[in-house]
Order: C-alpha cells, then sequence, then structure tokens
C-alpha cells in the first residue's frame, strides 16, 4: 500500500500527532510499569513461580541481571536507528518492533503457566529490550517528520505533549503496578503493562493513513554519517558521553539499589504508605515540577550572574548527583546501624537527583544535537542514548566484581553429577572438604540429601554459629521482634570464637535481616571460605489501605496466599514467637561490597567525574551545527 512520503499542507496541527502522543502514553506506561516491578519480583516472587519453593535470587545478583537488561535496552536503538533510516523506514520499523515488544510482554505473562518461570523471564526481557529500545530513536523522529514549513511552529508544542506523555505514563504505570503486584500477583502486574503496550500498537497502526512515512535514506546514510564532520564530532563527544555514563550508572540505580534501601526504611510518608517499588514515581512527578522551574526562575537568575552554558549546567548536574548519592549512603549507614529511617529522606534524594537529570539529561541530549553535523543528528542521539548503556554495563561489571563464589556449592554440585540417577531412592550425606582440602577433618562441610527435602549446609562453626543465633533470637523476641542494633550486636558475638579461635562479625543487611559471619579457613574476610549464618525474620503482612481501594483490595497479598498454597509459614502461621525466625548457613558467596561501603563507592565515583569534568569543560571548544 502507498502511503503519503511528505508532512501535511496544512497550518493546522498534523492529523497523525494525537495517535503518536496516545501511544506514547501506553507505551510508556508499559515499559516503567514493567521496569519498576522488576527488581522485587525477581528477588522475591520468581523463586515461588513454578509450584514450588526454590531458591530467591541476591540482590546483587539481581542489580547486575537489572543492569544487563537496561543496558541491552539503551544498546539496541543503534539497530532501530539502521533499520528504519537505511532499510524500512520509521513507521515499519516502529510497527515491527512493536509485536517484538508485545511479545516480550506475553512470555512473561507465561511464567508460572508452564515451562520454567526464569527462562520465560529471560525472553520476555530480551524481547522487550530489542522492541523498546529499538523503537525509542524512530518515534521523537517520526513526530518531527510530521511538520512542514507551514505548521512547524506547532512542534515546540507537540514535543512539550510529548514529553508530558511520556512522564504521565511513568508516573501513573509506577504507581499502579506495585501495587497490582503486591495484591493481585505477577501475572496481573505484568499482564497490565502488557495490554496497554498492544493498545499503544493498536493505536499508532490507526494512524498509518495520516503519517507522513519517510522512506529511508539507503546506504548513502552510512557514508553521510561518518565522513569527516561526522567523526570530529563523534570524537570529540565521546569524552561527554563518557561522563555522562557515570551519572546514568547511578541514576538507573533508582530501579535496583534504592529499591533494595527502601525496603528497610519506615515508608509512611504524608499519610501514604509507600510500596518499595513506587518511590520511583516521585521522579517523573519532580522532572514536570522541575522543569519550569529551571527554565523561567533558577536559569535566568543565575545567568544574570554566572552565565550558564550547556557544559556549566552538565558540572552542576554532576555535583548534585554526587550529593544525590551521599544522601543514600548517609541514610544506608542509619539502616546498617540498626536504625529504620523514613522514606522522606530517600524522597529527598530523588529531589536532588532529578535536579541532576534536567542539568545533565536534557541538558546533554540538546548539546549533542547541535554539536552533530546537520546530515546524522538521528544517529549523534544514538550514541547519546549508548552512554546509558555504557553506565549500565559499569554497574553491571562493579557487580559482578564484588559477587564471592561458595567453596561448598562448587564441591556440591560437582558431587550432584556423579552420583546415580536413582540417588533419590537412598537418602546420603554428603562430605564437602574444607580449606585444608582434606575429607573427614574439622574444617568439612556436610550436606544431607533426601528426596522432597532440602536440608541446610552444616558448615565449621554450625555449634558456635547456632548458639549465637539462639542468642541473638532470643534478645529479638525480647525486644518486641527487633533485632539487636550494630553495637549491641557487636558485643554478643565478641564472647564467641569460631573453630579457628578467631572473632566473628555481626553484620546487619536490612530490617529484617542479619548475619554472623566467620572468616572460614583461610582466616581471611571476604573469600569463597568465609561461612556463617543469616538469620531472618517473617515481614509483616501490608495492611489494607482505608480508602476506595478497599472496594477492590483481597484480604491478602498475593505473596501470602502462594506461600499458603506452597506450605511455606507466613507470620501469621506462627504459633510462636522463635517460629517467626529462619536461619541458612552459607559458604562465601557473600558480597565483598555491601551496604553502606557500595553507596559510599558509586558517591566517591561521582565525586571523581565532578571533579575531572572542570578541566575538560574548560577546555572543549564547541562547534554548533544548526539546521538552515
Amino acid at each position: 500500500m502507498n502511503y503519503r512520503t511528505t508532512p501535511e499542507e496544512t497550518t493546522r496541527m498534523p492529523s497523525g500527532i494525537p495517535h503518536i502522543i496516545g501511544n506514547e502514553a501506553a507505551e510508556r506506561f508499559s515499559f516503567y510499569g514493567m521496569k519498576a516491578i522488576l527488581f522485587v519480583f525477581i528477588t522475591q516472587y520468581l523463586h515461588l513461580m513454578d509450584g514450588k519453593s526454590g531458591k530467591p535470587m541476591d540482590e546483587v545478583f539481581t542489580t547486575e541481571l537489572i543492569h544487563w537488561f537496561n543496558f541491552a535496552f539503551y544498546l539496541t536503538p543503534f539497530m532501530g536507528a539502521i533499520l528504519a533510516d537505511v532499510f524500512f523506514g520509521k513507521y515499519r520499523v516502529i510497527m515491527f518492533l512493536s509485536m517484538v515488544y508485545c511479545a516480550g510482554h506475553a512470555a512473561l505473562a507465561m511464567m508460572g503457566h508452564f515451562g520454567y518461570s526464569q527462562w520465560w523471564m529471560i525472553s520476555g526481557m530480551v524481547l522487550i529490550a530489542l522492541g523498546a529500545g529499538g523503537i525509542k530513536p524512530c518515534v521523537s523522529a517520526h513526530v518531527g517528520d510530521q511538520f512542514g514549513s507551514q505548521n512547524l511552529h506547532f512542534l515546540s508544542k507537540v514535543f512539550n505533549w510529548f514529553y508530558f506523555s511520556i512522564n504521565l505514563g511513568a508516573f501513573a504505570s509506577m504507581l499502579l503496578t506495585p501495587w497490582l503486584l503486591e495484591w493481585y500477583g505477577p501475572h496481573w502486574a505484568f499482564g497490565v503493562p502488557g495490554v496497554l503496550m498492544a493498545i499503544a500498537t493498536f493505536i499508532f497502526w490507526l494512524g498509518r493513513h495520516r503519517f507522513a512515512h519517510v522512506p529511508p535514506g539507503g546506504m548513502g546514510f552510512m557514508s553521510e554519517a561518518f565522513g569527516k564532520d561526522g567523526m570530529i564530532a563523534i570524537l570529540k563527544l565521546a569524552p561527554i558521553y563518557l561522563f555522562v555514563a557515570v551519572f546514568w550508572a547511578l541514576f538507573d540505580q533508582t530501579g535496583s539499589t534504592w529499591i533494595f534501601q527502601s525496603q528497610s526504611m519506615d515508608r509512611n510518608f504524608l499519610g501514604f504508605n509507600w510500596l518499595p517499588s513506587q518511590i520511583q514515581s516521585l521522579n517523573s512527578v519532580f522532572v514536570l515540577s522541575f522543569i519550569p522551574l529551571f527554565s523561567y526562575l533558577i536559569y535566568p537568575l543565575v545567568s544574570k550572574v554566572w552565565p550558564l552554558s550547556h557544559l556549566r549546567k552538565m558540572g552542576i548536574g554532576f555535583i548534585l548527583m554526587a550529593a544525590a548519592f551521599v544522601l543514600v549512603s548517609v541514610i544506608q549507614e542509619w539502616i546498617d546501624a540498626g536504625d529504620k529511617p523514613n522514606i522522606g529522606w530517600q524522597i529527598s534524594a530523588f529531589a536532588l537527583l532529578t535536579a541532576a537529570e534536567i542539568l545533565i539529561s536534557i541538558v546533554a541530549l540538546e548539546f549533542a544535537y547541535i554539536q552533530a553535523p546537520r546530515k546524522m543528528k538521528s544517529f549523534i542521539m544514538c550514541f547519546y542514548l549508548a552512554a546509558v548503556a555504557i553506565g549500565n554495563l559499569l554497574v553491571v561489571g562493579v557487580n559482578h566484581f564484588i559477587q564471592v563464589p561458595s567453596a561448598a556449592e562448587k564441591q556440591y554440585q560437582q558431587q550432584i553429577q556423579r552420583l546415580p540417577e536413582d540417588w533419590q531412592s537412598s537418602p546420603r550425606t554428603i562430605i564437602l572438604a574444607g580449606y585444608d582440602g582434606v575429607p573427614g577433618t574439622k574444617d568439612d562441610f556436610v550436606k544431607r540429601l533426601e528426596k522432597d527435602a532440602e536440608n541446610p549446609l552444616i558448615v565449621p562453626d554450625q555449634v558456635v554459629l547456632d548458639e549465637i543465633a539462639s542468642k541473638i533470637i532470643s534478645e529479638s523476641i525480647s525486644a518486641n521482634n527487633s533485632f539487636p542494633r550494630q553495637q549491641r550486636g557487636n558485643e554478643i558475638v565478641s564472647s564467641f570464637r569460631d573453630i579457628q579461635n578467631k572473632p566473628l562479625r555481626y553484620e546487619i543487611m536490612n530490617s529484617n535481616s542479619i548475619r554472623i559471619r566467620s572468616a572460614g579457613g583461610d582466616g581471611k574476610w571476604n573469600t569463597k571460605w568465609d561461612t556463617g549464618i543469616i538469620i531472618s525474620k517473617a515481614d509483616d503482612e501490608p495492611a489494607k489501605s482505608s480508602s476506595w481501594f478497599d472496594a477492590i483490595q483481597p484480604q491478602k497479598t498475593w505473596l501470602s496466599e502462594r506461600k499458603k498454597a506452597l506450605g511455606i509459614k507466613t507470620k501469621a502461621d506462627a504459633k510462636s514467637a522463635e517460629e517467626l525466625y529462619t536461619k541458612t548457613t552459607f559458604s562465601g558467596g557473600q558480597p565483598k561490597l555491601q551496604g553502606a561501603k557500595y553507596f559510599w563507592f558509586f558517591s566517591g565515583l561521582m565525586g571523581l567525574t565532578s571533579i575531572l569534568f572542570i578541566p575538560f569543560a574548560m577546555i572543549y571548544r564547541p562547534k554548533n551545527y544548526l539546521q538552515e
């Protein structure tokens, strides 16, 4: 079918714009809704999806996985831009990749119905990264294609509505989707964004006869993009992209490590009990509030005293971003000490982070546009998005590096592979050699294997760890089920020694978990030979809201009902105070960088970036390319 290839000859708003704006609002609802609940789902729900109680993924591995997803999402715009500009045109690429996007949501909806849920989840994430990332550079360019010389004055207004629709969709989804996950479960929480994506695709398809379908440029695009001016622009902008990448390494942790932190905070703020995943929605509110504040008040006032160039704005943004992470580092210090600070502190960090976003993200995008040669504006935008991918890859690298393997787990898997196929018919005990490498000595690990039973690993320090655990649980019960604060915990473990006659450590992981740790047979901390025990208490059942939600909100959360169906004890099932607590022994597997130290690392990285940016900004000589 032949479509119109040039903009409408009209002085009014292009007729296809409502289809693009409606599509964008629904698509952003879909994407941000899925992304908002991903961390909580993986750490708390995924292991319960296949009809049995498995082992939940730890926070470090989950953080690494989510930032791999972000990396893929912000790298695929190169693919989308090349497919659109060289081969198929924007409309066809948007339609095709939107269907890939829908297939990704369909894969997420398959979790828990049949097959292996973890593979459905990974497949869904890959398809969504391909679809959402691939259409990202095409949609905004498709907006610009709809305007001719007679109605160009509407372009600024449309982009304002375009940006508003993005933040409106994000805000609504990040409030609603976590609530759906909490009370109705993963199928509704992932299903509603999936339906919205299907609606978004349908809305876009309805506008096919109203759009200007600008044809692809063919391979001539590549020669223009990689000409002399293009390569010079890319090389000049590359250092800026690296600075911006560090900003995104911190910013995108609001969907991973910041959620984990909020789980240990008092989330009652301004009369509303926030779910951990919902706090992110305030970023959209702050964006919509801060943009006019900066544009019409702060920028004009500061410029009267100190002219604000693009690079100066970005420099201030880097400092504000460092301040935001310093604040979350301080919050984590309080949590590590046993306090439960109010979520208002993290909301303050979000305000700083959003101010930094406006000074860095929006300004850097504008700066990249005017520094790009006229014929490769869209392609340069892909390099900017690649900076976001690099930032997330940095987080992946850090979280991968800080993971410590487990000496016992590796031996256990090796021995399981050597057992006969019918081993479950005869229970047995596996002996795993300790640090000395000789089975039958005091530093061995022991694992009892029985059919349909998951027995804990017995570690060399098991006796002393159980004794400490009993004392801590007893004291916690006396303190209204609150774990001892750091100082008191240190006092308790100081009177004990491990089998190497060396001291142990008391570590607060979050408000519901603490860890007692020994350096193990090698006597060195943070190695695969560390041993210890994690003591966790059951979560409180979320209270029903006293509002109109009562009419549609179930009596119990989906998670509590799921655990009941699987025979897993919850707080409501406990017949004694002791049954509120569970103990899990471990060998290695604990991260090298955790708690406040993790956040201080990124605070320092952002501070160093801010310092290095100053001399770079002073020597940079911009060259503007504006459309005539």
